[in-house]
């Protein structure tokens, strides 16, 4: 059984988040921590009739037991994105949120698995890390930036123009990162071949792409991906507690590559270079990650996808850096 925090509970996508962990029976404890509103969520979710049990706890004098004794931190805590805001503009409010819980959670439970959900999860992530290894605890297998939504929103895009296919089986690898250009499905190497058209490829790249901007238009300035994202989060987080469990399962997942080094020189090689983080199927196991699973051969993927990774590359890379410079205050 599995101790988890989830940090942000009362939010959006914490609330929804919050019930199906509730639902889940690797949960033993369920610590629920937001700074307004959360005992009202957890009295709620209390009443379902799961064996697991729900503490709630509020406010920054309370964030540390929030987080003491916990396997799994799940961090959907921040601000959504509105009509005309991009991951970025969310920065300069939720890169403060996660530097400051994730100080927390390498405080009283360092050897927790963190999997962050909050964007920009390509800055967010690297400033867990930094944060991390200023206090000597940061293990590359035990972060994770929860890219998720982006293999849902994948699978299902593609049974929207091929409903023969089954969405629930399709297992599409996203590559990158977790905004706009930096999300990279690559589509040659699903786990059906799906025989699409060069104009088929390009529409659902798109749309997988900016999948969340369809949520946030229709939403029409009343927040963003929550139920969609709360679902992907909860799988993720179901995953890891199988893992944790002994099971063997993969999940794609924004991770340091540092984590399998050897793992990683082949999506390396396919045009993430040097850089830090990225994007990739992962192999889970009780300790997190346990390997970075390889495509069988990248000889298919195409001219396209690969132009796809070195555009994703690029914005990547300013998107760590500004994670980083953020964390050492520069």
């Amino acid at each position: 059984m599995v101790s988890v925090a989830i940090l942000g509970a009362a939010g959006g996508i914490g609330q929804p988040l919050s019930l199906l962990l509730k639902l889940n029976t690797n949960v033993s404890k369920l610590h629920l921590y937001d700074i307004v509103n959360v005992p009202g969520v957890a009295a709620d979710i209390s009443h379902v009739a799961t064996n697991s049990e729900v503490k709630w706890f509020m406010g920054a004098e309370q964030l540390d037991e929030a987080v003491s004794g916990v396997d799994l931190v799940i961090i959907p805590a921040g601000v959504p994105r509105k009509p005309g805001m991009t991951r970025d503009d969310l920065f300069k409010i939720n890169a403060g949120i996660v530097k400051g819980l994730v100080e927390a959670v390498a405080k009283n439970s360092p050897q927790a698995i963190i999997g962050v959900i909050s964007n920009p999860v390509n800055s967010t992530v690297p400033i867990a890390a930094e944060v991390l290894k200023a206090r000597g605890v940061f293990n590359p297998r035990r972060l994770f930036g929860v890219t998720t939504l982006d293999v849902v929103r994948a699978s299902r895009f593609v049974r929207d123009i091929r409903p023969d296919v089954d969405a629930t089986a399709l297992r599409i690898p996203v590559v990158g990162g977790h905004s706009g250009p930096t999300i990279v499905p690559l589509l040659s190497l699903a786990s059906t071949k799906l025989d699409l058209t060069a104009k088929e490829v390009e529409d659902l790249t798109h749309r997988i792409q900016f999948g969340g901007d369809e949520v946030v238009k229709a939403k029409d300035g009343a927040g963003s991906a929550t139920l969609s994202m709360a679902y992907a989060g909860a799988r993720f987080a179901d995953s890891v507690m199988r893992a944790i469990k002994g099971e063997s399962v993969v999940e794609p997942t924004f991770i340091a590559l540092a984590a399998d080094p050897e793992g990683a020189k082949q999506i390396r090689a396919l045009g993430a270079g040097e850089l830090e983080f990225f994007a990739v199927p992962v192999e889970l196991g009780p300790e997190g990650v346990k390997s970075i699973v390889q495509f069988p051969s990248v000889d298919n993927v195409s001219g396209f996808e690969r132009k796809a990774v070195a555009v994703a590359v690029e914005s990547l890379d300013a998107n760590i850096n500004t994670g980083v410079s953020f964390a050492k205050g520069a």
